[in-house]
């Protein structure tokens, strides 16, 4: 079958959505939330139903047409797009049951994780999502999912009950601990190299009391601040969860003017549970913020918290996963966060232990348990910006200056690296992983992740 038929042929039996590109949606349907990503796929299909998702990855496999899964888009490599193949746009479906006695929830493949948190808060509760509201939680969650209560209960990954999953063969399978159990491994930390997840089964975690907000200093006061940050982390409860970022400050009342748009060094703080000002005070003590905005808030305000530096635009995005903070980064990542190509340039240290290094390597497809940050280098710039050059070699030279201090990557932010990127992502976990692929998807279908292929 040609392509032309194929997408006839979707156009006839498809209950959903099918926009081709001489249809006045498709500029908008066809963007990323990357805007550096620019792919011009012959056909969108807007999946409302399994039945789309299954009638759609049908004419795709038949066709011999590249497939694209879609949830939230917020691949950063662009890898939820394609050119001149099938996008399975699954942000349609967005269903969302609560089982208040399992605490759980049914959670479909386009819902991202601030419809997710705002469901359960209704209810006291909350799941283990990441630190953007946008974000999809399908992609998020098959790739590990590091959050704001990660150290408390785990990544996102870890919180994954069971999964409906479409296969390449196009028969849909439960995966959990009891059924189809090397599935289940597999989705956990593999991304979509398995199948695609049509629902996804989380635990919630009641979650009513929460201190966050953030810490604001110069940069001049950085250094100092971050070496107490990299000794109080060390010996802080698995309630706290203290992000440092390098950022340009907001033209906001609690700023001084001069600062505006210049970096400054933010910490975003989180304590979940009661109390907490007294596991706080050795951090909101040691040196006095420009700002001090931590206080009593909820998961649904925390969850909208990098909402600002989250928006679409042109990005290069590279990140390590490593050990503690030492002095050797924070000198690296200051002598760079000084001179950011763009105000909208990020540096971030997002913090792993606690339940995150409670679970064995090699109990779920995410490898690298040992790692106590992960560092996120985002370089950021206006569409219209005429040299992106200097901006991606901004990222991209950051990344290799510290590479000394990486442990490791995970495939949730790790970017266009190629074969050895993707090993050093999964570590001892690769070749368990490839001979998953090659009995769930022996021809490689699902070839747009951070592609481990088939074993043998």
């Amino acid at each position: 079958m040609y392509p032309d038929s194929a997408l006839r042929k979707l156009l006839e039996s498809f209950d959903g959505e099918v926009i081709l590109p001489e249809d006045a949606a498709y500029e908008s349907a066809r963007r990323v939330w990357n805007r550096r990503v620019d792919r011009k796929p012959a056909a969108i299909a807007r999946c409302h139903t399994r039945a789309d998702a299954v009638a759609a990855l049908a004419v795709a496999r038949d066709a011999g047409l590249e497939v694209a899964v879609r949830g939230g888009g917020h691949s950063f490599p662009g890898f939820s797009t394609t050119d001149g193949g099938l996008v399975l746009d699954l942000g349609p479906m967005k269903r969302i049951v609560i089982d208040l006695l399992e605490r759980t929830a049914k959670v479909g493949p386009g819902v991202r994780w601030g419809e997710l948190t705002a469901a359960a808060a209704g209810y006291g509760l909350a799941p283990v999502g990441g630190h953007v509201a946008d974000v999809g939680v399908a992609g998020l969650t098959l790739g590990g999912g590091n959050g704001w209560l990660a150290r408390m209960y785990g990544l996102a990954c870890d919180n994954l009950v069971a999964a409906d999953v479409l296969t390449a063969s196009g028969e849909i399978v439960r995966a959990s601990a009891a059924e189809n159990p090397d599935l289940y491994w597999g989705l956990r930390g593999g991304g979509g190299n398995l199948g695609i997840v049509l629902e996804f089964t989380l635990r919630l975690h009641p979650v009513a009391d929460l201190l966050g907000g953030m810490l604001m200093y110069r940069l001049e006061d950085a250094r100092d601040v971050l070496r107490h940050v990299a000794d109080y982390g060390q010996k802080a409860p698995d309630e706290v969860n203290v992000a440092p970022a390098i950022l340009a400050a907001p033209p906001a009342p609690f700023v001084p003017e001069e600062l505006h748009g210049k970096p400054v060094l933010a910490l975003a703080v989180c304590y979940v549970g009661a109390g907490g000002v007294p596991e706080l005070a050795p951090l909101r003590e040691f040196r006095k913020p420009l700002a001090d905005l931590v206080g009593p808030t909820t998961f649904e305000v925390l969850q909208h918290f990098f909402d600002a530096q989250a928006a679409p635009t042109p990005y290069r995005m590279r990140a390590h996963l490593g050990g503690p903070i030492t002095d050797e980064l924070i000198d690296t990542i200051l002598d760079h966060g000084a001179r950011p190509s763009s105000p909208g340039n990020l540096i971030l240290l997002l913090p792993m232990g606690g339940a995150t290094a409670a679970v064995a390597p090699d109990a779920t497809a995410f490898h690298h348990r040992d790692a106590a940050y992960c560092l996120e280098i985002a370089a950021s710039w206006p569409e219209t910006d005429e040299d992106p050059r200097r901006h991606i070699d901004w990222a991209d030279t950051l990344w290799s200056a510290t590479l000394p201090w990486s442990t490791g990557a995970e495939i949730n932010h790790l970017a266009d690296e190629g074969r050895d990127g993707i090993r050093r992502a999964y570590g001892g976990n690769y070749a368990r992983l490839a001979e998953l692929k090659r009995k769930w998807d022996p021809a490689n279908l699902f070839h747009l992740n951070q592609n481990v292929p088939p074993a043998g």
